[in-house]
């Protein structure tokens, strides 16, 4: 019987997938396979998603056997009502070493002190300026899922002590793991650097406020290439005004792009990179997918399933 995969995200997607698509499909042994974006709702056996679609009724897709997201974040879709096939969140190879990229690069910037010298060719020889090893710079990571853990052992690997807080009680090799309010507290009181790496639910929204940024040692950095709900506003540029955080480098926003009136675009303590510390890439991301509709296929488990209660 052929298998029927609707591709249902934003039109110009489908250039960049269709190809990657059909042959992770083919290399997975799915050969009788119609792929496309129009398809009707009735005969779908897949839907491989991105939430910026104009597919937002689950309702007519009785047959669908799974919804496959293209995205890492399933907040934008993971409350509607009518979804009630099993949903897979993205979690890709290349979207992970992207992350582990960003978030390797912009530590060692700030435990190195490069701006300083890339940005002060002033003539001043700052001979005295020289950064503690990394086994003296602590670095906390709050969210211990794919992108975590996976940042977190990088930085292991580099010689930092990582200190890593989730929700829910973790071990992972090389890591200090944390958990519940009081590990959140100590997590954060002897951390150097703090990256952001939760998901955005209801229960994460402004993790980072006055009260918990007041708990960070006096000249932390922030590193947020998680979501921009995390943190309060507000009280981050209060913190920077103060002092009380050194700088903060912002991937993510409430609203984006971020608007030119922001006062983060100004502050002398902030740097903002567009959203692009990671992303899905269409060759590693479709043999994800084809991996998981070769599993619905014979039967196994789907990987990467969204715990519907939790939200990721």
């Amino acid at each position: 019987m052929t298998i029927n995969i609707l591709f249902a995200a934003a039109s110009a997607r489908w250039d960049d997938y269709e190809q990657p698509l059909r042959r992770a499909l083919s290399d997975a042994g799915l050969t009788d396979v119609t792929l496309s974006t129009r398809l009707p709702a009735e005969e779908v056996d897949y839907i491989v998603y991105a939430p910026n679609s104009d597919l937002q009724d689950f309702t007519p897709y009785t047959r669908t056997k799974a919804v496959l997201n293209l995205w890492a974040g399933v907040e934008d879709i993971v409350t509607n009502p009518t979804l009630t096939q099993p949903l897979a969140r993205m979690v890709d190879d290349g979207l992970t070493r992207g992350m582990v990229e960003w978030v390797t690069g912009h530590t060692l910037r700030h435990h190195l002190g490069t701006d300083l010298h890339v940005l002060h060719q002033d003539g001043l020889w700052r001979g005295d300026d020289v950064p503690p090893l990394a086994c003296d710079r602590p670095v906390t990571i709050l969210g211990l899922g794919a992108l975590g853990s996976a940042c977190g052992q990088a930085l292991c690997a580099l010689g930092f002590p990582v200190t890593g807080w989730s929700r829910s009680a973790k071990s992972i090799d090389g890591i200090t793991c944390l958990s519940g309010d009081a590990g959140l507290h100590s997590a954060l009181s002897e951390a150097h650097i703090v990256i952001l790496l939760l998901p955005r639910t209801v229960q994460t929204e402004n993790t980072l406020n006055a009260d918990t940024l007041s708990r960070l040692p006096r000249g932390a950095v922030i590193l947020n290439p998680g979501r921009g709900t995390l943190i309060d506003d507000a009280a981050l540029l209060a913190a920077l005004d103060a002092g009380h955080v050194a700088h903060a480098t912002l991937d993510t926003f409430r609203t984006e792009p971020l608007p030119e009136d922001h006062p983060y675009w100004a502050h002398p303590r902030v740097t903002v990179t567009p959203h692009i510390a990671s992303a899905t890439r269409p060759g590693s991301a479709a043999r994800v997918i084809a991996e998981n509709i070769h599993r619905g296929e014979t039967g196994q488990p789907f990987l990467h399933l969204v715990d519907r209660e939790l939200g990721y």
